[in-house]
């Protein structure tokens, strides 16, 4: 309630209030016309304290519940406020609900949002987030981890455990850098692979993706430019263009991103950052080769431009040995190293982390405390016990074991189905398979036919920062189960047989426009 100074009035503001026990007019009502034409008058003025319920109760010789509900009335309508100390006193007038002639009003929603912006995501990625919920449906459209490899079990024990021994300290605030022991169990795992860092090098996050919006809220201005592959992260691109800047695109092939190109794009453009997915990238699963590793760390030195080395993924290698992270490498104090747990353990408790310079790390923190103040905590002490019992090693093991057999199979099914003029790529690590449809066949045109047919997948073309892509698609091979996987790639040759029987007009669509699914 707003602050109501008290006024000066009678010692009985009611002593006059009469009740007539003959009228058809309820008493408790009689008391709120009573009361009401008083304040309109100004026999009540604002900050007037009235009589108690049970002492107005028994000068009216009425219940005492007749006045309650007369009171309650009057504070509804927004004329009478409870104030502690002083009672019930008389607001001062405003517009409110119970007004008959505002009743049914709506807020104009639509009217007060900004104007909408070019780089305002489409709703694609909800829409394919939706989908998951839709059983009659298989979806190989979001990039989420097994729902069978989830270590459920462990992570209710340890809540258990920390529950009893934690206390309170459990659900309350913690530092915005992030819980001090989950900072220093994961500068450890770093460590162990190769990135040498300590906790004041190490910022927790709400989820990878808040460490590409910090990115973008730290380094970039609206004009700025970011290179990207191409394809690249759709969330990434959704970002960088909301933050208004000029995305400077790069091919990448098997071997990653073409590098030789990037030092001329780097020769004519003054970027803020470079961005890159170096291991089983997000789509097109390609791996980094070492020789562009080192090219690429050259030209960041060179040019003095930042490398955002985007990293959920390395963790997760089927087959092949394993190439250094950027971060790691002699020359990575250029590279902000971003990872998370939700593509290895829980995508619900939305952590990550950025290791990168002290000054970066500073920087990084002021700009989430504006946002969340900090991760949270509960999922925090739960990862850190996680890590330190040694859990982590051997669920990583579990998942590579059951992913590389779901990789196997989807690449085995696809061998036996696919049509005629289809390619695709399987990765040696990661989530996706990224795949090239016949000549003809539109990916965002396809959708709906598969939707329809019962199976969801990523277009290629929201991957691309510039036009094109309309014949790519991306299959996440981890999420469904080994059954689901066979008859999903079975309905969506079905599907694509469908749509190399439309007419030629009916195949294409434009890039760019959000695709119903």
């Amino acid at each position: 309630m707003e602050d109501v100074r008290l006024t000066t009035a009678p010692t009985r503001p009611l002593e006059d209030l009469r009740i007539d026990r003959q009228s058809e007019t309820p008493v408790y009502l009689q008391i709120v016309h009573a009361i009401r034409e008083r304040i309109s008058a100004g026999a009540l003025p604002v900050g007037t304290r009235l009589p108690p319920e049970r002492k107005l109760a028994e000068e009216l010789g009425v219940n005492r519940s007749t006045v309650f509900q007369a009171y309650r009335e009057l504070k509804e309508r927004g004329l009478l406020g409870a104030r502690v100390g002083s009672g019930t006193v008389v607001l001062p007038p405003q517009v409110t609900s119970a007004d008959p002639a505002l009743r049914g009003r709506a807020i104009p929603w639509n009217q007060l949002f900004r104007a909408p912006a070019a780089s305002d995501p489409d709703p694609l990625l909800r829409d394919l987030l939706s989908l998951t919920e839709r059983e009659d449906l298989i979806s190989f459209a979001v990039g989420l981890p097994s729902p069978d490899c989830l270590p459920i079990a462990d992570v209710q024990r340890i809540f258990a455990e920390l529950s009893e021994e934690a206390g309170a300290s459990l659900y309350l605030h913690c530092p915005t850098e992030g819980h001090t022991p989950l900072r220093e169990a994961l500068s450890v795992w770093a460590d162990s692979r190769g990135i040498e860092t300590n906790a004041s090098e190490l910022l927790v996050l709400s989820g990878s993706q808040q460490g590409l919006d910090l990115a973008a809220r730290v380094f970039l201005s609206p004009g700025d430019a970011v290179v990207v592959e191409e394809p690249t992260y759709i969330g990434a691109l959704h970002v960088f263009r909301d933050a208004g800047a000029r995305l400077l695109s790069v091919p990448a092939d098997a071997d990653g991103m073409r590098t030789d190109l990037l030092a001329n794009l780097l020769e004519k453009n003054r970027p803020k950052l470079i961005y890159t997915l170096p291991t089983f990238q997000n789509p097109s699963g390609s791996v980094l080769s070492l020789e562009r590793r080192r090219h690429l760390l050259d030209l960041s030195l060179r040019h003095q431009v930042p490398i955002l080395e985007d990293d959920p993924y390395s963790e997760l290698r089927y087959e092949g040995e394993p190439l250094p992270s950027l971060r790691g490498m002699e020359g990575g104090e250029s590279v902000l190293h971003l990872s998370t747990f939700s593509k290895l353990l829980l995508p619900g408790l939305r952590v990550g982390w950025l290791v990168a310079p002290p000054p970066v790390i500073r920087r990084f923190a002021l700009a989430k405390q504006s946002i969340d103040l900090h991760t949270n905590t509960v999922a925090q002490m739960i990862l850190d016990r996680f890590v330190r019992e040694g859990l982590l090693e051997a669920h990583l093991e579990m998942v590579r074991s059951a992913y590389r057999k779901k990789r196997d199979l989807i690449h085995s099914v696809l061998s036996v189905k696919a049509p005629a003029g289809l390619s695709w790529r399987s990765p040696q690590g990661g989530f996706y398979v990224w795949g090239r449809l016949p000549d003809g066949i539109d990916s965002s045109r396809l959708l709906g036919i598969a939707a329809d047919a019962g199976v969801a997948y990523l277009p290629g073309w929201p991957c691309f920062a510039a036009e094109g892509g309309e014949r790519y698609f991306r299959l996440n091979f981890t999420y469904p189960e080994g059954d689901r996987i066979v008859e999903g790639v079975e309905r969506l040759m079905q599907a694509i047989e469908t749509a190399a029987l439309l007419p030629e007009a009916g195949r294409k669509r434009r890039a760019g426009t959000p695709p119903i699914v």
